[in-house]
């Protein structure tokens, strides 16, 4: 019986220290931070790793970072969505400590939460905002860029010696190499939509890229001719030129050697090279004007309950640890200087300036040019 006793007092003992421990340990005191994002699911375990590295970097001591993540094509409600919701719930100090946002998106967010909606960024609180090299076309005092894609002019250097440089050079070389040319049906991925974009825009001012004015859909028609005098000298298949399905459409023809260059993402030829979908022969040059692409970034929803916790989140997200994270296991382009990370992707990107990124911000005009192409492009024979 005395030696039962002094057993359970051991253990009683062994099961205090360990919970003083549990207590006192590397969870202690640590304030959670919930940090949203979404997409495919390649960006969900990259954040898983950034979330390993943040809460083990010196920020970590005080935060712990926590992912929620929305899978594309899950049919779940949308970010926006949720957010908007509870703010008008009248929801506060919520787990939407910081969340993922494109300029392009930033409009909607203020139209349906109010230009409140986010905290306006103090950069005071994040050491490593002087070193993003990034611009923004809008909300430059509410979002933090912190990773980079573009659409640029992928090509096959074994067929290609000397691509064109020039979006006129790109139009002439088509029209030289019948059949060698595809882009995507635009509705149907990001580089064919860029392709379009920029063939019509580039015939209009700058300014018309980042402006929602119903004026400039008026000044569609040069873009939208040249986009009908390209069309018999794009791929055809069964002699009718054909507008492949998604992003990935126009990349297998490339790797196929059916086409010889197309409009394609950054980080998806990046990517496809290191895992042999593309070949090694495969290039990329940018265009002057440049393609668009999309600025990745950050903002702090003040229905959000930790704040500061959100800038220490942020300030990690452009450090060069997490960039080259970001690099690594994404090909995402980095928006600080990519000469100072260390990676085997720094090479194949290494051409590209993110300081140069041309991104758009059309608002609805967007889904009216999709429109539009649908009913004057596809149908053509």
């Amino acid at each position: 019986m005395k030696n039962s006793v002094k057993i359970l007092c051991v253990l009683l003992v062994v099961s205090a220290l360990l919970m003083g421990c549990a207590s006192n340990g590397a969870e202690d005191g640590k304030k959670t931070v919930t940090i949203w994002s979404y997409g495919s699911d390649n960006v969900k375990t990259t954040f898983e790793k950034l979330a390993n590295a943040f809460n083990k970097s010196e920020h970590g001591k005080k935060y712990q970072m926590k992912v929620e993540f929305i899978s594309s094509g899950s049919n779940a409600q949308s970010l926006l969505d949720r957010t908007i919701a509870a703010k008008k719930a009248g929801k506060k100090n919520t787990d939407y400590d910081l969340i993922e946002v494109s300029d392009a998106e930033l409009a909607a967010y203020q139209s349906e939460g109010g230009d409140d909606f986010f905290q306006k960024l103090d950069t005071s609180k994040m050491p490593n905002a002087k070193n993003v090299k990034a611009k923004l076309s809008t909300g430059q005092d509410i979002l933090m860029p912190y990773r980079g894609t573009t659409v640029v002019l992928a090509y096959d250097s074994a067929k290609v010696s000397n691509p064109p440089k020039t979006a006129d050079e790109l139009y002439q070389w088509i029209k030289d190499h019948k059949g060698k040319f595809a882009y995507n049906s635009p509705s149907t991925g990001g580089a064919g939509g860029s392709f379009v974009t920029t063939s019509v825009y580039n015939q209009l001012p700058e300014a018309a890229l980042v402006s929602s004015d119903e004026k400039w859909s008026k000044e569609w028609t040069p873009g939208f001719k040249l986009l009908k005098a390209l069309h018999p000298y794009f791929y055809q298949s069964g002699g009718k030129t054909v507008y492949p399905n998604k992003n990935q459409g126009t990349l297998d023809l490339l790797a196929n050697q059916q086409i010889e260059m197309t409009p394609a993402w950054v980080d998806q030829v990046v990517n496809e090279i290191n895992s042999g979908i593309l070949p090694k022969s495969i290039k990329m040059v940018q265009m002057d004007p440049a393609f668009t692409g999309n600025l990745a970034s950050l903002a702090i929803p003040k229905i959000g309950g930790n704040k500061d916790g959100a800038y220490a989140v942020m300030d990690f997200m452009i450090s060069k640890e997490a960039q080259t994270i970001l690099l690594d296991e994404m090909g995402a382009f980095p928006v600080i200087d990519s000469s100072d990370i260390k990676s085997d992707n720094t090479k194949m990107i290494s051409k590209f300036d993110v300081s140069t990124f041309r991104t758009s911000s059309i608002g609805v005009l967007g889904q009216e040019l999709l429109k539009k192409w649908d009913e004057e492009i596809a149908t053509l024979k």
